[in-house]
């Protein structure tokens, strides 16, 4: 075999090709509307706290548009403050698990009557009528007065009361920074139904699936407290303190009470956090976004949060640029929860960390703006891709941010990934987010493993096709809930490869990736090399040949699978011809004129080989 044979195909049929690709892709992204559909949802609610006895009373107008070709006889809420109650499913599951969330354990089971969290319905109305429904769990059913259908909509009036949990799991009260109220799932908010039908899965920690609509949202409160919320405050002028840009405070009287008032559009979800003592700083991204910093200041807070702007500036320029424009006006970092959580709009930190892990989380919650905000995947199904695609676009900007890290960037998901690989602690990525055996490896799968997909993704299309494809993905399927044959369909025609095999490989089984040097013979200049494959999954390969005069010869062997090859640009790569993946060896023989003196499978480690040792070899002199 010699070098530059390029498979069966020459680089003006290749061409071609990838014209009609273009062509095909236009079409198709074209029609993504009209094969499309989603249902819609807007609510109103006004929100009276009681905050000496953290509770609080709300009312509820939910107009919901059945924009499905079915008729609906019935809809349900999720109830997620009923998670936080003895023997809740949230606190079964937490205790069953061989390695439970240190944060959850069993804390649930120890919580005291003014300490748990509940919705209680009073009233539910469909269009003026009284309507039946059961709480189960963390999920309310209703039976409509009147079948919802196609084309029509719906509005429901609820009246319900609320107790905020003694903070456990990302929402609640009284949190170990000492904030007193952390309000995320914190209200009955309408199950999303969809192609896949509804999706009323109970809570037990994991993350979420919502439907798009938009918010108004008021919120009456003691007028000591300052809030943040997904949104735009609406009235800043009527709440004064807080808001002014250098944080300072304006008193008011004793006992008097303040209504915040929030719009947000085109959002699944809406969740705010509220302190007396929270300051408030704002900075200005690009394109006009308002930044918010609220945070509780003390001796660390005070030398890290007003940093932080700066920061995340810069974050939002590499955003935009990277993976697609942001498309809301402002974005609130607030000091709240139990590490790091995102919402539309919105996160909630814990912010007693050094500015380095202050900025790393920031930029990660942020990231999911894009992933959990805008294209929102379904995080039962598809939490690789959300956790995952947020894991690796935070070392794309870390790396920016901190040019010393980049030489380092995108590997620490390898290890990660690598500690479980093959073992009986995986599971497939096709494994629904509540029914993984080990937290460990849910938290593998969604972070690491979904973040070494993109890395490898990258590594087999190439850097420039890779970043146009994540690009065209975005703008294709922003507020669309898109899945991971969305994404796929885009790559493939924008490259005019197949990818099923390494789709199908990755998600939906826990093959691995084992490849390794078998033999290699010198004669003179000549060397012959017998690669094998010890693993599952088939891969390209990129092999680094060293010769004795110190310079180096890149060899590519594409996946006979591929159905097309890498675009190396202006780099000196010598194609060979596909393996085949049935084919457990493959052998080359070629004089480079020069003798070699080292030969190393992919010597930029983005293959996630499960064992790198024979994947070097060195010739003695």
């Amino acid at each position: 075999m010699t070098s530059g044979f390029v498979s069966y195909r020459d680089f003006k049929h290749f061409g071609r090709m990838k014209n009609w690709m273009g062509i095909l892709f236009l079409f198709v992204v074209g029609n993504v509307n009209g094969q499309y559909w989603q249902q819609k949802v807007d609510y109103q609610m006004d929100i009276d706290m009681k905050e000496d006895v953290n509770q609080f009373k709300g009312t509820q107008n939910l107009t919901y548009t059945n924009n499905s070709p079915y008729t609906l006889n019935k809809v349900y809420y999720h109830l997620y403050f009923n998670a936080f109650q003895p023997n809740s499913e949230m606190d079964v599951r937490s205790r069953a698990l061989p390695d439970p969330d240190k944060r959850v354990g069993s804390r649930i089971l120890a919580l005291k009557e003014d300490e748990i969290g509940y919705h209680h319905i009073q009233t539910l109305k469909q269009d003026g009528k009284e309507l039946q429904f059961e709480v189960s769990g963390t999920i309310l059913e209703v039976t409509l007065a009147k079948p919802i259908a196609p084309g029509k909509s719906s509005t429901f009036y609820m009246e319900f009361d609320g107790q905020v949990p003694l903070q456990v799991r990302r929402s609640g009260r009284d949190n170990a920074e000492g904030i007193r109220f952390s309000m995320t799932q914190w209200y009955p908010k309408m199950a999303e139904f969809d192609k896949d039908g509804w999706h009323t899965d109970p809570y037990i920690g994991r993350e979420f699936h919502g439907v798009w609509g938009n918010f108004e949202v008021n919120i009456t409160i003691d007028s000591s407290y300052l809030l943040g919320g997904t949104g735009v405050l609406q009235n800043p002028k009527e709440i004064g303190k807080g808001y002014e840009k250098d944080g300072s405070k304006v008193k008011r009287k004793e006992g008097a009470r303040l209504t915040w008032k929030f719009k947000a559009e085109n959002v699944h979800d809406f969740a705010w956090a509220a302190d007396p003592d929270f300051v408030h700083l704002s900075s200005e991204a690009e394109n006009g976004v308002v930044l918010h910093m609220i945070y509780q200041p003390d001796s660390i807070t005070s030398e890290t949060w007003p940093s932080l702007g700066d920061f995340m500036k810069q974050s939002f320029s590499i955003m935009n640029k990277e993976f697609g424009e942001y498309p809301f006006p402002q974005y609130t970092y607030i000091q709240g929860g139990d590490g790091g959580m995102e919402y539309p709009m919105i996160t909630l930190i814990t912010g007693r960390r050094n500015l380095g892990s202050l900025v790393g989380v920031s930029v990660h919650e942020m990231n999911h703006s894009w992933f959990q905000g805008i294209l929102a995947f379904d995080e039962s199904r598809y939490y690789w891709m959300d956790e995952g695609f947020t894991t690796y676009s935070s070392d794309v900007v870390m790396a920016k941010l901190f040019p010393s890290t980049a030489k380092t960037a995108f590997y620490s998901s390898y290890p990660d990934y690598l500690s479980i690989a093959g073992t009986p602690d995986e599971q497939p990525l096709t494994t629904h987010a509540d029914w993984f055996d080990l937290n460990k490896g849910y938290g593998i799968g969604a972070y690491s493993k979904g973040s070494v997909f993109l890395s490898q993704l990258r590594y087999i299309v190439g850097d420039s096709l890779f970043r146009k494809s994540m690009l065209d993905f975005y703008n294709a399927w922003k507020f669309k809930h898109p899945k991971a044959d969305d994404l796929k369909i885009i790559f493939e025609l924008n490259s005019g490869m197949e990818l099923d095999w390494y789709f199908e490989q990755w998600i939906q089984t826990t093959h691995t990736i084992d490849y390794g040097i078998q033999s290699a013979t010198r004669d003179g200049n000549s060397l012959q090399l017998v690669l094998e494959n010890e693993g599952r999954i088939p891969m390209p390969l990129e092999i680094k040949l060293t010769f004795e005069d110190g310079t180096s010869q890149t060899v590519y062997i594409a996946q006979s699978l591929m159905r097309g090859q890498k675009d190396f640009g202006t780099e000196n790569v010598m194609k060979l011809p596909d393996w085949r993946w049935v084919d457990a060896t493959y052998t080359f023989t070629y004089d480079f004129g020069k003798k070699v003196v080292e030969i190393e499978i992919d010597p930029m480690h983005w293959l996630a080989d499960v064992d790198r040792d024979n994947n070097l070899l060195r010739f003695s002199k």
